[in-house]
């Protein structure tokens, strides 16, 4: 059994609804366990230190192996998930733009050596004026944020980069999609 709520609702809690029936249905495999994990993310208190905290968490209904399998053998149908995700309405400006934004941030994995494809990353700041280069993974977000005094902010993509990816190349095909 699963917490999907029937998305006849009016208004933000409909739209919210009918948004996490996509997004189960974006499983593939190990599907509620999966969608308790992604709840219980979503829920709990403290940041996530292991996966046992998480396990604990109320939204998370199942025993401890449940969310090691989902994590082992789960999938998810990423195109489906995109397009449930473009589907969101977007946050606007008062005079109806959309505004985007992307970044390129590096997810570093200095001591991972086995980790396939990783690039060196500029970092700045990683000891006394020093900007060196730490093996990681590159990632290009795009978000639409909202205007005034808020820092809400809808992401619509993240890709990972590759070695030879160029990012102006890889943002425009993210914002095309």
């Amino acid at each position: 059994m699963i917490s999907v709520h029937d998305a006849g609702m009016a208004g933000e809690v409909g739209r919210l609804a009918a948004f996490r029936r996509e997004f189960h249905a974006c499983l593939t495999a190990r599907r509620d366990a999966l969608f308790e994990l992604a709840d219980a993310l979503l829920c709990g208190d403290a940041p996530v230190r292991s996966l046992v905290e998480l396990s604990l968490v109320g939204e998370h209904r199942r025993g401890h192996g449940s969310l090691y399998a989902a994590l082992n053998r789960g999938r998810i149908d990423i195109e489906r998930l995109r397009t449930a995700v473009a589907a969101v309405p977007l946050p606007r400006a008062a005079d109806g733009r959309i505004i985007l934004a992307v970044d390129v941030t590096c997810w570093l994995r200095p001591e991972a050596h086995t980790c396939p494809q990783r690039v060196l990353c500029h970092t700045y700041g990683r000891g006394k004026d020093t900007h060196v280069g730490v093996p990681g993974w590159p990632y290009s977000f795009v978000t639409a944020l909202e205007t005034g005094r808020t820092s809400w902010t809808a992401p619509l993509d993240a890709r990972r980069l590759v070695p030879g990816d160029d990012a102006a190349t890889v943002t425009a095909g993210q914002l095309r999609d």
